[in-house]
């Protein structure tokens, strides 16, 4: 069974940092794009950053450049999304996800894990 799994979400003051993982299982995503989305209550699933196969190329959304950081390990199989100065609008469920490419377009990723909260108190 493929998956990929979220983990390292939580409650964070305003300011704060948190570091998400994502680790994938089943398969190797060694050679997949990977990126990471969040999703608020009410709203669309959003664009947060990607990273290519290699790591050579990462994207980010202009409202997190600069505060968050995306990185891989394909020996662990894992990808990571380090998040520091935390905003209270950072508040949302992440997910990560796997593409042929790197992309912005949600609909290009064909593995989706399950999600993990962020709460970023004022």
């Amino acid at each position: 069974q493929v998956q990929l799994v979220e983990s390292g979400g939580g409650l964070v003051q305003a300011g704060g940092s948190l570091r998400l993982s994502c680790k994938g299982s089943g398969r190797t995503f060694r050679s997949d794009a990977m990126g990471w989305f969040r999703q608020a209550p009410g709203k669309e699933r959003d664009f947060v950053a990607a990273i290519s196969w290699n790591g050579g190329m990462t994207y980010y959304a202009d409202s997190v450049e600069g505060r968050l950081t995306i990185s891989r390990d394909n020996i662990m199989n894992t990808v990571y999304l380090q998040m520091n100065s935390l905003k209270p609008e950072d508040t949302a469920t992440y997910y990560c996800a796997a593409a042929n490419r790197i992309t912005r377009s949600p609909g290009e990723y064909r593995y989706w894990g399950q999600g993990t909260q962020v709460t970023v108190s004022s």
